[in-house]
C-alpha cells in the first residue's frame, strides 16, 4: 500500500542531481540507508525523526520515505495565479505506506524541505478537519476548508486544476509557516 505524498514547488529551476547533492548529506546524517534508485528516485529510512522536529519512540509501522523529480509540475492544467509567481519545478515526497506516524513523519520531513529548498508545499489536496468530515477530503465542505486554513498562520492557496472527467478541482498549497502550524493542530493529517 502506498502512504500519503506532498509536493514541493520551488521557483528556482535546478538540476535534480544538484538537489539531490544538496540534500543527500543532511539526510545521511539521521536515515540509514540513504539510496540512489533506478529512474531518478531517492528512497531513505529515518532513523532519529527528532533531527526533523519528531522523534520517532517506536518505528514500527514507519516505512520508506522516497523524493524524486516531479515532471509534470507545473501542469499546463494548473492556475497558479494566486501565488506571486508561478513555480518552475516540483518535487515529490513521499511515504511508502499509510498510518499516522508516517503521515506525521512525512510532515516534519516536509516542513524541513520546504525551508531548506525554499519550497512552497503542495498538499495534493484540500485539507479538512478531520473532526468534521473523517480522515479524507472526498466531499469537504469548502467552507469548512477554508475556515480551517484561514484559522492557521502562514499562507495557503487554492490551486485550481482539472480533473480526469473534464471538471474543476482545487488543492492547497502552503507555506513553511503555514505547514508548521498544521504540524501542531489537533486534527493534523496528509490528504492522502
Amino acid at each position: 500500500m502506498s502512504g500519503p505524498a506532498v509536493g514541493l514547488l520551488l521557483f528556482e529551476r535546478r538540476a535534480f542531481e544538484d538537489i539531490l547533492a544538496d540534500v543527500v548529506p543532511w539526510l545521511e546524517s539521521f536515515c540509514r540507508p540513504v539510496e540512489a534508485k533506478a529512474g531518478g528516485t531517492l528512497d531513505f529510512w529515518v532513523e532519529d525523526g527528532s533531527v526533523v522536529g519528531f522523534p520517532v519512540p517506536d518505528p514500527t509501522g514507519v516505512g520508506v520515505f522516497f523524493l524524486t523529480e516531479d515532471q509534470e509540475t507545473p501542469g499546463e492544467d494548473e492556475d497558479y495565479s494566486a501565488l506571486s509567481r508561478p513555480p518552475v519545478q516540483g518535487l515529490v515526497l513521499g511515504a511508502g505506506c499509510s498510518g499516522p506516524a508516517n503521515h506525521r513523519l512525512l510532515g516534519h520531513l516536509a516542513l524541513a524541505l520546504a525551508r531548506r529548498l525554499e519550497a512552497l508545499v503542495d498538499f495534493d489536496g484540500v485539507l479538512v478537519s478531520s473532526a468534521s468530515c473523517g480522515d479524507t477530503d472526498e466531499g469537504a465542505s469548502p467552507d469548512r476548508a477554508r475556515a480551517l486554513v484561514a484559522a492557521l498562520p502562514g499562507r495557503v492557496v487554492e490551486v485550481p486544476y482539472e480533473t480526469g472527467d473534464g471538471g474543476r478541482g482545487v488543492r492547497h498549497v502552503g507555506d513553511a509557516e503555514f505547514l508548521a502550524a498544521w504540524l501542531r493542530h489537533p486534527d493534523f493529517h496528509l490528504v492522502k
